[in-house]
């Protein structure tokens, strides 16, 4: 049975363990193990700890899968891109998924457009739903990414599209 590393901020919603326990349910209807942060053994208190047995999990699993909503701002999460770069880096297949479609730079605030943020800053446009750099990792290891319109209180969990990459992943 593959292993699939399940990143994302899903950790921080007020119900992060039940999403967790449903997401690793749902693994496992599509054949796989899944590998919840929260379950990495650590004691969740102590930050080096939980580096750590994050790290173990993701040399653990086979594949990782990392919801990339946007999670206090445009972009996804900084410790789930992370993430997705370490497995990319180990050799490992990323995919992502959303519940948030559309590409990267139509979320950025700019005051002129589209071609600036607030700040003045040239906005990345390359039509992909986030930085190229995450786009492309999960395109080169043949990863899915999956967005779906989501609404509702879970939108941050993303369920739809999560179960949509599960197909997909199970279909390879």
């Amino acid at each position: 049975m593959r292993k699939i590393y399940l990143a994302g901020p899903d950790i921080f919603l007020p119900n992060g363990r039940e999403i967790g326990d449903l997401k690793i349910r749902l693994c496992a209807e599509f054949g796989f193990e899944g590998l919840y942060p929260l379950d990495n053994g650590a004691d969740l208190t102590d930050a080096l700890d939980i580096f750590k047995g994050d790290v173990a999990l993701m040399r653990w699993a086979d594949i990782g899968l990392f919801n990339l909503t946007p999670f206090r701002g445009p972009s996804a999460d900084a410790g789930t891109v992370f993430e997705l770069g370490f497995m990319y880096a180990l050799g490992k297949q990323v995919a992502g998924y959303s519940a948030v479609p559309g590409p990267y730079h139509l979320r950025v605030e700019s005051p002129d457009g589209g071609r600036h943020d607030r700040d003045g800053l040239e906005i990345e446009d390359f039509g992909r739903f986030d930085n190229l750099m995450i786009a492309d990792a999960i395109a080169s290891t043949g990863g899915a990414f999956i967005a779906d319109d989501e609404q509702g209180r879970a939108t941050l969990a993303a369920l739809g599209a999560f179960r949509r990459a599960l197909q997909s992943l199970a279909a390879i």
